[in-house]
């Protein structure tokens, strides 16, 4: 395509950041992001581009699932991993995903919400043992990383796009 990326973690605590409402917290969260971002590009002077005079875009973003009403972010160890796996469990979620593009020449953002609903058939108890002690399935926002073999069959239809549930996952590892 002719793009070329960086990747540059923000390095924020992002559970400093809290709000109610799941959608505040995400554009919260890829606002903080940018900023934090911006700060790097300044004092490191990462970006050529931006010397050369052409435009660069900032891509930060942020997502949790939200099941039964709560918030789900990364859960932070094994138990809550079970507790959010279970609660999915025959049930659904909804995938809210917040992508901010900031011109990094002209200061102009852009931001956007998705949600997509994704609904699980049961997930037995043994399944989600071995689910849990697989950090890759866990370590995303929800912790159950639905594409992921092990998690994949348990999915019963994603109502949006399976992009939307990605969010920017295809760039990057975080």
């Amino acid at each position: 395509m002719g793009y070329q990326f960086t990747i540059v973690s923000p390095d924020i605590d992002e559970k400093a950041i809290r709000l109610e409402k799941p959608d505040d917290l995400v554009m919260a969260l890829a606002h903080a992001k940018a900023e934090a971002i911006k700060r790097k590009l300044q004092d490191k002077c990462l970006s050529n581009k931006e010397v050369e005079g052409e435009p660069t875009l900032l891509i930060t973003s942020d997502q949790v699932m939200v099941n039964r009403g709560m918030i789900r972010e990364k859960p932070l160890n094994e138990q809550e991993a079970r507790e959010f796996i279970k609660g999915y469990s025959g049930n659904f979620a909804v995938a809210v995903g917040y992508v901010l593009v900031t011109n990094l020449k002209t200061g102009v953002q852009k931001g956007k919400w998705d949600k997509p609903e994704i609904h699980f058939h049961g997930i037995p108890d043994e399944v989600i043992e071995r689910v849990i002690k697989v950090r890759e399935i866990t370590n995303v926002a929800g912790g159950f990383r639905m594409e992921h073999p092990l998690a994949a069959p348990y999915v019963k239809e994603v109502v949006g796009a399976m992009d939307s549930v990605m969010l920017l996952f295809q760039f990057c590892e975080v």
